[in-house]
């Protein structure tokens, strides 16, 4: 038994496959519309797997011997399938796809956020050119230079006394 025929209810992979094929989603929509069966949709064999594709996805069912209609429940049933999402705490809060979404308002969690990302992109005692700085904080949002002067601010991140070089202090 694979995964997808041991879930109960239908698949969201099948409903968009079936919706991606172009005779498929044709069918489909002179169903949903109550369009009767006419020669501008897909004709013979094509109508046929189409049709098989959208049952076997769940938009339509057979009702009666030769009728079809539309699942009122298909959409509804794929969401309550969709897991919670899990309420994020620490640095995950202000972070999205590995870049900063927003700085917190709070000063230890703003710290705790520059911590995470000197730790992350900075080796201690490492020494870099402000170009070499602002490449790696590339990653993490475009305005390098304001994640620069916080992750300075806040010790996260040291200049030499000639501003020509930066370092992540030794830790200890």
């Amino acid at each position: 038994m694979n995964r997808e025929t041991s879930q109960s209810g239908p698949h969201w992979r099948r409903v968009i496959a079936a919706l991606a094929n172009h005779d498929a989603r044709t069918a489909y929509a002179q169903i949903v519309l109550g369009v009767p069966d006419t020669s501008t949709g897909p004709a013979g064999r094509r109508r046929d797997r189409a049709i098989a594709a959208l049952l076997e996805a769940g938009l339509v069912q057979r009702i009666g011997s030769n009728g079809l209609a539309v699942s009122e429940s298909i959409f509804r049933d794929l969401l309550t399938q969709q897991p919670k999402r899990q309420a994020q705490t620490g640095v995950a809060r202000f972070v999205r796809l590995g870049r900063i979404d927003r700085y917190p308002a709070n000063q230890a969690e703003r710290r705790e956020l520059l911590a995470w990302i000197a730790g992350d992109t900075f080796e201690p005692g490492e020494e870099l050119t402000e170009r070499q700085v602002n490449e790696r904080l590339l990653s993490y949002t475009d305005d390098v230079v304001l994640l620069r002067r916080y992750l300075v601010d806040s010790g996260a991140l040291d200049r030499t006394p000639s501003g020509s070089a930066y370092f992540r202090p030794k830790e200890g």
